[in-house]
């Protein structure tokens, strides 16, 4: 009687969570699904699609039954699609590359930083909106700064500023997939220099994709390498800011929530990344760990959008446009010059 009392009390405190969190989760999932379907159909960048859906259903998280699941979707689920992305990256892709090249974008991605720290600095602008808007132009974009965002010290602007940061992303790369062919072709660059350049300077791995492949072939996969280099400094980066952040007051209601020294899903990338470069990860199921991926990232950025109201990120001023401009233009000029120094063009 005693052991039939136990596994009905389990049983219904798992349906009683289930409940809880099942309506919010399955409106994340079919917001996601329709950005997707437009993503398809329209040419749209899916993540843009996501986001901008989101925002639309931001009612949705104020109050009711979609609170809880939309929450998770925020942090859980989409940091479940950042750790697998792990399963991208593999020492042979470094090999590949050459030691040059690998400096080159290890240099810009340190002066990125640098650089939107400093002009942050100048703008009047906090050093939180400078490493999150510096961290996504540098490393991958949208998937970058959800994954920042997850380490840094929130404040009461936390989600403003990824929101404005995710959106500034995805319409820059969908800008520069479009400019970026003209201007390698203006310059004379070859198919490698283009697709290091590429590579090394659009945010988002679809628009680099696009960007390389409507070149030529061999710049569309220089581009497609080079990219993944990148986010191969996702984990490092992130791990930096963590342990770099880790004493910075939390706000009062987080006291006593200090975080992790090595956030858990940057271990899980790590594990991946090395079981990848091992050979552990069958083909099989790379391909579906990176379509995993690619839906928990879609209904991670839906739920940010839900949580944040449009008038919110608009309040982010114009100066923080400016900024991730600047930090746009920046990399591109310093891949640029690197590329003419290294003599690929």
């Amino acid at each position: 009687m005693n052991i039939a009392t136990t596994v009905h009390d389990r049983f219904r405190g798992v349906s009683s969570g289930f409940s809880t969190y099942w309506p919010g989760l399955a409106v994340t999932a079919a917001v996601a699904v329709a950005a997707q379907f437009v993503s398809d159909h329209y040419g749209a960048p899916a993540m843009l699609m996501a986001l901008l859906l989101g925002i639309a259903f931001h009612f949705l998280s104020e109050e009711g039954r979609c609170v809880a699941g939309i929450n998770v979707c925020a942090k859980m689920v989409l940091r479940i699609g950042v750790a697998l992305l792990g399963m991208r990256i593999s020492v042979d892709l470094l090999i590949g590359l050459g030691a040059s090249t690998i400096l080159l974008l290890v240099s810009a991605l340190v002066a990125t930083i640098c650089f939107g720290l400093l002009t942050a600095k100048l703008l009047g602008r906090g050093w939180r909106l400078a490493l999150l808007t510096s961290g996504s132009v540098a490393i991958c974009g949208a998937s970058a700064a959800m994954a920042i965002a997850a380490v840094l010290p929130r404040n009461q602007f936390s989600e403003r500023n990824l929101i404005f940061t995710v959106l500034s992303v995805t319409v820059l790369s969908t800008l520069a997939m479009i400019a970026y062919p003209i201007l390698a072709q203006t310059l004379g660059m070859d198919a490698r220099a283009t697709g290091i350049f590429f590579g090394g300077t659009i945010h988002d791995v679809a628009q680099v994709v696009g960007a390389g492949f409507s070149v030529s072939p061999e710049a569309g996969e220089t581009a497609t390498l080079v990219k993944l280099i990148r986010v191969t400094m996702l984990a490092p980066v992130v791990l930096v800011y963590s342990i770099a952040l880790r004493n910075v007051p939390q706000p009062e209601g987080e006291l006593g929530q200090r975080p992790p020294l090595v956030p858990g899903f940057v271990i899980v990338f790590l594990i991946l990344a090395a079981a990848n470069s091992f050979g552990f990860v069958p083909e099989m199921v790379a391909k579906a760990g990176m379509e995993t991926s690619r839906w928990a990232l879609l209904a991670g950025i839906v739920a940010v959008g839900m949580r944040t109201s449009l008038r919110r990120v608009l309040d982010v001023g114009g100066d923080a446009v400016a900024l991730i401009v600047a930090e746009t233009v920046f990399i591109a000029v310093f891949i640029l010059a690197g590329i003419h120094y290294l003599g690929h063009a």
